[in-house]
């Protein structure tokens, strides 16, 4: 048996234990996010839009307002009047209220959340992995927006959504930002997908309670069917029914961005917040020579809490292969 712990190659681990262990935070004083905070999010396409309405409707505990930016002003404009008319009929003081904002005034908040893309291929295109070809220009607009973080100071929770989630956080964290200011949330969605298939098949069912996810968010994916019983093949299986459950969508002649924007936007991001475990990329390895990588995790007063149960080797293997592929990336 192996564990996640020892794809570490520096000593950044504390408090380790049987079941976790903690990456230690690059500053003393780990990111709060404790308490009602300010969210800013940047781009309103799709994606953004639709993790917008989820932070509306889902975060009156956690959130505090919602900042809105976009290069479009009329399709900011829409959307500060459309998501503030979501309202419950008899209490209208529950949902965090949305407002317009300038790029100036984006790390203003405690959490900015990265919708922003270039060049997403059509439907209908012949395009395999959708989410890698969008790296190139994806990774010059999310570095662009990290040095304007490290520049303005920014001190909260840099998270990343626009594909691919993990070569980007790569991209923020190299333009001057700490590693545990920065997070990916594309994993939510892949456990969600690995869940839908799971419900339908009864042979994937032992991952409804005893599966997990690892890895980025999209062709190096490892989907475990059972960390107890683990089945390699059944695994794999289960694994490309999650990856290829995107390009099923765009075979009908829609773009897959209402679950990804819902489970690995609204969802993790507010968990994040509230401190619960989800799925999401953390940093793993030496200085620049490492990748963030998917796992399940949670953000505590100690700094990051990763799950590191013992792995069978066939899975732990896989696991290492996505994550030195991802260190290759960027």
């Amino acid at each position: 048996m192996r564990k996640l712990s020892e794809l570490f190659e520096e000593p950044r681990i504390i408090n380790k234990k049987q079941d976790c262990f903690y990456i230690r935070p690059q500053e003393r004083n780990p990111i709060s996010l404790t308490g009602k905070r300010r969210v800013n999010l940047l781009a309103l396409g799709d994606v953004g839009s639709m993790l917008l309405m989820g932070l509306r409707l889902l975060g009156k505990e956690a959130v505090d307002s919602i900042g809105i930016c976009d290069l479009n002003e009329k399709a900011a404009q829409r959307f500060e009047a459309e998501i503030n008319q979501i309202e419950y009929p008899l209490d209208h003081g529950l949902l965090p209220k949305v407002e317009i904002i300038s790029p100036e005034a984006l790390f203003d908040c405690d959490v900015m959340i990265f919708c922003a893309s270039k060049g997403v291929p059509p439907v209908g295109g012949d395009v395999k992995d959708v989410r890698m070809a969008q790296l190139s220009a994806n990774a010059k607009l999310a570095g662009g927006f990290g040095e304007q973080a490290a520049r303005s100071g920014f001190s909260g929770l840099f998270a990343v959504v626009s594909d691919p989630v993990d070569p980007l956080c790569k991209a923020v964290c190299n333009a001057g930002l700490r590693r545990e200011q920065v997070q990916g949330y594309g994993l939510g969605v892949m456990n969600s997908r690995a869940l839908y298939y799971a419900q339908k098949d009864v042979r994937f069912h032992s991952f409804l309670q005893e599966g997990r996810a690892f890895g980025p968010h999209g062709e190096d994916l490892v989907i475990a069917n059972s960390l107890e019983q683990y089945d390699d093949a059944l695994s794999r299986e289960l694994t490309q029914l999650a990856v290829e459950s995107n390009m099923k969508t765009r075979e009908l002649g829609f773009k897959p961005f209402v679950a990804p924007a819902l489970s690995s936007g609204a969802i993790s991001i507010l968990e994040t917040m509230r401190g619960n475990w989800q799925y999401s990329s953390v940093y793993f390895g030496t200085g620049r020579h490492g990748a963030f990588l998917g796992v399940k995790n949670r953000r505590t007063a100690w700094g990051i809490q990763v799950e590191d149960l013992p792995l069978p080797e066939a899975l732990f293997q896989r696991i290492q292969a996505a994550y030195d592929h991802l260190t290759d990336l960027m």
